[in-house]
């Protein structure tokens, strides 16, 4: 071998690089130890971009195309090397490709609940996972805070560093557009759609990477704000107590539920509304009994005494919820708003049967 190809040899005359990988971020273009030498070749394909560091300062940055790398092409070298005329001799320096192409279907998640602030429910502990697009946008931020000095930093190490950065970006975007847990819930493409930007603002400065898209494809609440949920629904579907109180009522009696003095009393409250209803009706048994004198003898029960008594007979709030069907707290709350009428000894209230039949009537 000559001198003239030991040269040759030393010196690196072409520089490119082909990614035959779908998981490369950036790598450190493996130079052997050898020098760059004056007027070398830099070929960067598409979705590539090529940034130079000389002594662990950042150089020039290099966009797709064919490159001659002279003092002209590379003023930021030139100026960190201190070459004031120029150089002519081989230099060395470290050479990044960097993928810019889009990198697509990511996912990320939350690994433990995260606190927000919820209007309707306070303090609230959610779970969210999705997925979401990227790109590298600014080599410099990317390769000091990212990929640092890796030789060759691929897509699952990506995801280990900044799968808690996202988290944490997520959680002060979504605090910050204050959507409600129940909106969250309900349409995913427009919050992820609304995190967007949010989430831009501080990835593009901080790390030199832009997301394309951010996907939310799940939130969870714990199971007793579920719970929660589902009772605000409840109370939203049944609307009117008083009119559900009867449906439950007249629920029970067709299927002939409503053993116990709570049933009973419940029946018999119940006959009576119905009674008074086809008293009432033109028609009816009011008119039949009119034309008949046998209905004359009606009043005979009032003078057997002790058939009236169970017409006082006091019912608890949780033997009338059983009949009608309802929480023992809805027959409360009805009694302290006053729509059922009661009594209460010491502090526990009472029911008479007379107060059912009213509650029944109106």
């Amino acid at each position: 071998m000559g001198l003239l190809d030991f040269i040759k040899g030393q010196v690196l005359e072409i520089i490119e690089w082909t990614d035959d990988s779908r998981d490369t971020l950036s790598y450190r273009w493996p130079d052997a130890d050898k020098e760059i030498k004056n007027g070398a070749q830099l070929i960067v394909r598409e979705s590539q971009t090529v940034q130079f560091m000389y002594l662990g300062a950042f150089g020039d940055t290099f966009a797709p195309g064919k490159h001659e790398l002279k003092t002209d092409n590379i003023p930021v070298l030139s100026r960190l090397a201190g070459w004031k005329y120029g150089f002519n001799s081989p230099f060395k320096a470290d050479v990044y490709f960097l993928n810019t192409r889009l990198f697509t279907g990511n996912k990320w998640g939350t690994s433990n609940p995260i606190m927000m602030r919820d209007n309707d429910f306070g303090i609230v502990r959610i779970r969210a996972f999705g997925t979401f697009d990227f790109h590298i946008v600014d080599p410099k931020v990317f390769l000091k805070e990212v990929a640092g000095s890796d030789q060759h930093f691929v897509l699952d190490e990506f995801s280990d560093t900044m799968r808690s950065r996202i988290v944490s970006l997520f959680s002060e975007a979504i605090a910050k557009a204050k959507i409600p847990v129940l909106d969250v819930a309900a349409r995913y493409s427009e919050v992820g759609a609304a995190i967007l930007p949010m989430l831009n603002e501080a990835t593009v400065p901080k790390y030199g990477i832009e997301f394309a898209s951010f996907i939310l494809e799940n939130v969870s609440v714990p199971p007793e704000v579920e719970a929660a949920i589902d009772k605000r629904s409840s109370m939203a579907a049944v609307g009117n107590l008083n009119d559900y109180v009867k449906f439950q009522m007249a629920q029970g009696l067709g299927s002939g539920q409503g053993a116990g003095p709570g049933g009973a009393a419940a029946e018999m409250a119940m006959g009576f509304a119905m009674a008074k209803d086809l008293m009432n009706q033109p028609g009816g048994i009011a008119g039949s009994q009119q034309a008949t004198p046998a209905a004359a003898p009606a009043p005979a029960p009032t003078a057997t005494a002790p058939a009236a008594a169970p017409a006082v007979e006091l019912l608890t709030p949780a033997q009338v919820a059983q009949q009608l069907g309802v929480t023992e707290a809805d027959v409360t709350s009805s009694l302290e708003s006053g729509d059922l009428k009661g009594k209460k000894i010491g502090t526990a209230w009472r029911i008479t049967k007379a107060a059912l039949d009213d509650f029944l009537q109106h």
